[in-house]
């Protein structure tokens, strides 16, 4: 079908059903220019609400879901629930960055679900979801206002603090206007994967993709894949089967027939042989499948089910994947287990589980022996075998060996993918990967997440360095001799973790390294990012190309 201009127009956001819509302000907090420290920093988690960043004065960056954004001042920058985000902000001077969180509500005939799609949409057509504000040093005021009425004890005074929220709104969503009609920012293939999540129901041929991207069929199937690691079809495809994962893991799960309609699929059969060969599943072992009740009692468990396309029935309460499931499903089935042994086996009685996911080394005996009481239990040890038979031990023990093997085909060609897009630099420099946590500095081996590097992407480890590997902790003179062109640091967010890696910097043996003298260190937070597991590995393939992607 030809994309006709009434059709591309249709491509930008309508903002006809923002009048149905209700902005709350949740928090408006500044980054105090008088502190001393001379950056601001947004640790990575997931946002449990919507999010607006408006850059009053300075720079830094900003990820969203591993995408890597550069952070300008005058910009106002958005972030949606269910994201995950990190950012650091540098040289604030005298006005400061606002961090907003605020939530939104509809007039009762649209759906949470519909409320979050139109503002989905809208942010979505904002290039990296930023909005260069006409007037910085009006929304500069605005902000300072907003922050002063609520924190008034005057309740009337904030109640008007929200209604110059509304203000601050009106004055970001006219900025977006007129940057859509001036000009769309957004790049031709990135634009085309919008197009694909919007129009998935429909019939998309390439030449209909082409259009939209305003290139030739075959320039454009060039670059998509290159983007992407996968053809524009294939993407397609993989989309619409997630889409009728989600609908099939509801209670109500409509009928096979109308699930493909729903999707883009006319015929049933090629709908159910895709399903398989994606999911590694058929339609109705997958169905059945997902009213099992599985728990994962570590998060080693947490990251092999979600590779397996299972939502955990229940799972650790101080993980923050937890709050990312509910986010993600819009369900809350995901039961938090408390943290002592005795409150969850509790709670494991009540749920009945069908399987249970638990890790040798984080349980006695007679606690294995209490749960496999309960439910059969699959017992994975962190000290034998690799992530790789981990996933492959789970899907067996779970009766989903292919499911497992989809997924692992689907990451190396991903992380070939990845790969291919790293300079000839980066592919022979010597690269350490060092984690900092407390007092203790250890070189991560390949039995970590670090195998992302060493072996799923090749990459070289200086010399003589397996006598590091096995260390509990490093001197920083065990470095010395070593060639190191490039490293990767995760130093943990408390303060000890900091002083121990501005100590680190400081040592000869470290500015010594052509890392240093040749500016090769970059910076990980830590997190969910270091759990060695299937999903984990996959996140990390994210975070390199953030990080080294069109980088020398």
């Amino acid at each position: 079908m030809q994309i006709k201009a009434t059709e591309q127009a249709s491509l930008y956001p309508s903002f006809d059903m923002l009048d149905q819509l209700h902005f709350k302000l949740i928090e408006l907090e500044m980054a105090e220019p008088s502190c001393s420290e001379s950056s601001w920093r947004l640790g990575k988690h997931f946002l449990d609400s919507y999010m607006l960043l408006f850059i009053a004065e300075g720079e830094g960056w900003l990820t969203v879901d591993g995408q890597f954004i550069e952070l300008r001042s005058g910009v106002i920058y958005l972030g949606l629930p269910g994201q995950l985000v990190e950012a650091e902000v540098r040289g604030k001077g005298e006005r400061g960055l606002y961090q907003i969180q605020f939530s939104v509500f509809s007039d009762g005939e649209t759906s949470e679900e519909s409320t979050h799609t139109l503002m989905k949409q809208m942010f979505m057509r904002m290039n990296d979801g930023a909005i260069r504000c006409s007037s910085p040093a009006a929304v500069n005021l605005l902000c300072q206002e907003i922050r002063q009425l609520m924190r008034d004890e005057n309740g009337v005074r904030r109640y008007y603090g929200q209604i110059r929220f509304q203000e601050l709104l009106y004055t970001m969503f006219s900025d977006m206007v007129h940057v859509l009609q001036a000009n769309d920012p957004i790049l031709p293939i990135e634009q085309v994967r919008q197009y694909i999540e919007q129009h998935y129901m429909e019939k998309i041929t390439i030449q209909d993709m082409a259009d939209v991207a305003r290139m030739s069929s075959r320039h454009f199937m060039r670059l998509f894949k290159k983007m992407y690691g996968c053809s524009a079809m294939d993407y397609l495809t993989i989309y619409r089967i997630k889409q009728a994962q989600m609908m099939m893991r509801n209670d109500y799960s409509p009928r096979l027939k109308e699930v493909a309609a729903c999707v883009g699929f006319q015929d049933e059969m090629y709908f159910r042989r895709k399903f398989k060969q994606i999911s590694g599943l058929p339609p109705a072992a997958f169905i059945r499948n997902s009213k099992q009740r599985i728990v994962a009692v570590h998060s080693l468990g947490i990251g092999i089910l979600l590779a397996l396309q299972i939502v955990p029935y229940a799972a650790q309460a101080d993980h923050p994947w937890t709050a990312y499931y509910r986010r993600k499903y819009e369900t809350d089935k995901v039961t938090p287990l408390v943290e002592d042994e005795e409150g969850y086996l509790d709670q494991l009685k009540a749920i009945r589980p069908d399987y249970i996911i638990a890790v040798r080394e984080e349980m006695s005996s007679s606690m294995l022996q209490r749960l496999n009481s309960l439910a059969p239990v699959c017992v994975l040890s962190q000290s034998e075998g690799d992530w790789r038979e981990h996933l492959r031990c789970a899907a067996q023990f779970m009766n989903r060996p292919a499911a497992a093997e989809v997924w692992l085909e689907r990451y190396d060609q991903k992380a070939a993918a990845v790969q291919s897009q790293l300079s000839k630099q980066i592919r022979q420099d010597r690269l350490i990967v060092l984690r900092v946590q407390g007092d203790v500095i250890q070189a991560m081996n390949p039995k970590t997440i670090a195998s992302v590097f060493y072996s799923d992407l090749q990459l070289l480890a200086p010399e003589g360095i397996e006598r590091l590997w096995h260390k509990h902790n490093l001197h920083i003179h065990d470095l010395a001799g070593l060639s190191i062109d490039r490293a990767l640091v995760i130093v943990s967010e408390d303060v000890e973790s900091k002083q121990t890696w501005a100590e680190m910097q400081q040592s000869e043996v470290w500015m010594g390294t052509k890392a240093v003298q040749n500016k090769r260190i970059d910076m990980l937070i830590p997190g969910v990012l270091l759990d060695y597991t299937a999903f984990t590995h996959e996140l990390m393939l994210d975070e390199v190309l953030k990080l080294w992607q069109h980088r020398p």
